[in-house]
């Protein structure tokens, strides 16, 4: 998953129940050892994914991996090679970071083969045209803004979301290797929180289960938070889309794993 547990972990911190998209499990995994976790997914091969996972399975290679592996074959095009890229993510010092960047990664033939592969025509073959429409225009160039931003604010050494991402590398081993306090539940997320107690969870971590809804699925979405949460519970939902002018709450810049336009953390009482 390239979420950022520890974004949700630390604003969950003193909180008990936990209610998160399943999706491959990691972020139940990491909030697991410091909460009860109930990871909600609608698809049964992804949850039960998770549930191998959870259980110390080993990472499995799905199709939006697959095709991150298929455009990684490309590198040496653009003039990347596996040496130059492992001498980037060995840094820490985050000047040194930006300049090595701009000097030897920042290529032109990068810039133009990233616009091309994050055309929707492209884009297509691998996900849902329902996650293509949260996407912002010209989407290569706002993802390009997202990396540079990343690699001035985050030590590459210590980001094993930005190795994941240059090398495929897992970043498995920052995670317990199993995990007991999580349960799975297969089901649409606003049907299961519709049908669970009131105030049964004190935060909800929603990955970007909205990118892409239909207007009136997020305002049942959140009706459904909103009945399910106890007072002062937190939320953390995720879009890849372009924050809103004003939105305080983002800490897009704050995820490792340098994708997400926003990461809208808040009170669930100012959904």
């Amino acid at each position: 998953m390239y979420e950022d547990a520890e974004i949700d972990s630390e604003v969950f911190s003193g909180n008990g129940r936990v209610f998160c998209i399943a999706s491959a499990g990691d972020t139940a995994r990491r909030l697991a050892d410091e909460h009860d976790v109930v990871a909600c997914d609608i698809n049964p091969a992804q949850l039960a994914y998770a549930k191998r996972r959870a259980a110390g399975g080993p990472p499995e290679t799905g199709d939006a991996e697959r095709a991150m592996s298929a455009a990684r074959r490309f590198m040496p095009l653009v003039g990347w090679t596996r040496e130059l890229l492992c001498a980037f993510l060995a840094l820490s010092d985050l000047s040194e970071q930006v300049a090595f960047w701009k000097q030897h990664l920042d290529t032109r033939r990068f810039r133009a083969g990233l616009n091309l592969l994050m055309t929707p025509t492209i884009l297509r073959a691998v996900y849902a045209p329902q996650l293509l429409s949260s996407l912002p225009p010209d989407f290569g160039r706002v993802l390009h803004k997202r990396l540079e931003c990343g690699w001035s604010r985050h030590p590459n050494a210590r980001n094993p979301y930005a190795r994941a991402l240059l090398l495929g590398t897992s970043g498995d081993d920052q995670l317990p290797r199993t995990s007991q306090n999580i349960r799975f539940v297969e089901g649409d997320a606003a049907s299961w929180l519709e049908s669970c107690p009131p105030h049964s969870f004190d935060a909800f971590s929603l990955s970007n289960i909205l990118d892409g809804a239909e207007p009136a699925y997020r305002r049942r979405l959140t009706r459904a938070v909103r009945r399910a949460a106890t007072d002062g519970a937190v939320v953390v939902l995720r879009s890849f889309a372009e924050p809103q002018p004003g939105l305080e709450h983002n800490r897009a810049e704050c995820d490792r794993s340098l994708l997400w336009g926003i990461v809208d953390v808040r009170r669930v009482h100012s959904l």
